[in-house]
């Protein structure tokens, strides 16, 4: 069974019992993985209920059904809430490295939906022209520049994001940069989305907070 490489911050209904926290790390057709009070990973599968008294019902790559407390609810990419609480935590969202150590997320740029490559190492979020294109991105208007490439020398454009939303991380008017041709091969998540947000490492899993 194939896992995405993402994780989703979920949570039950308030009113739930004893505040009970759940993070999904890892969704499969009718399987998921999850942490469930900052405890050990538990991998249940449909109809199965961990000790602390969580049923899977069902699950696919979009989210799981859950139930506790003889309450059910679907839940997908979104806040945390806690269950002794109505008032929602701030939005984040949990990333695990994948076989290379890479950190890899859903994303939408503008509406549209993409993958990106968590990247400490670029100032922006870089996205190439092919993938502006395919995100109906409208970039030549943007400030021109030139940047240095593996193929060398290559057009590259400034422009601003009206939103870029990871997880539940969703961030407005975002500093983004458009390199013409076919690279990066995948968008980069640089620094003008991670500096506004709390990022945050717990063993290998990264976690992205955002902050108001």
């Amino acid at each position: 069974m194939h896992f995405r490489a993402t994780a989703i911050a979920l949570a039950l209904l308030p009113g739930a019992a004893f505040g009970l926290d759940i993070q999904v790390v890892g969704l499969g057709e009718d399987k998921a993985v999850m942490v469930i009070d900052g405890g050990k990973l538990r991998t249940l599968r449909a109809g199965q209920t961990s000790p602390e008294g969580v049923k899977l019902i069902s699950s696919d790559s979009r989210g799981a059904v859950v139930e506790f407390d003889g309450k059910r609810q679907t839940l997908g990419l979104g806040r945390r809430i806690s269950a002794s609480s109505p008032t929602p935590e701030f939005a984040s969202v949990t990333l695990m490295p994948d076989a290379r150590g890479h950190f890899i997320a859903d994303a939408w740029f503008n509406g549209a939906p993409t993958k990106v490559l968590v990247d400490t190492g670029a100032s922006l979020v870089v996205m190439s022209s092919l993938d502006a294109k395919r995100m109906g991105i409208s970039y030549l208007a943007g400030q021109k520049g030139f940047a240095n490439t593996a193929n060398g020398v290559a057009p590259f454009y400034r422009i601003i994001l009206n939103n870029v939303k990871v997880g539940g991380v969703s961030l407005k008017q975002v500093e983004a940069g458009v390199m013409e041709g076919n690279s990066p091969h995948m968008p980069l998540l640089g620094m003008s989305f991670l500096n506004r947000v709390e990022m945050n490492r717990d063993g290998s899993a990264m976690t992205l907070r955002q902050r108001y």
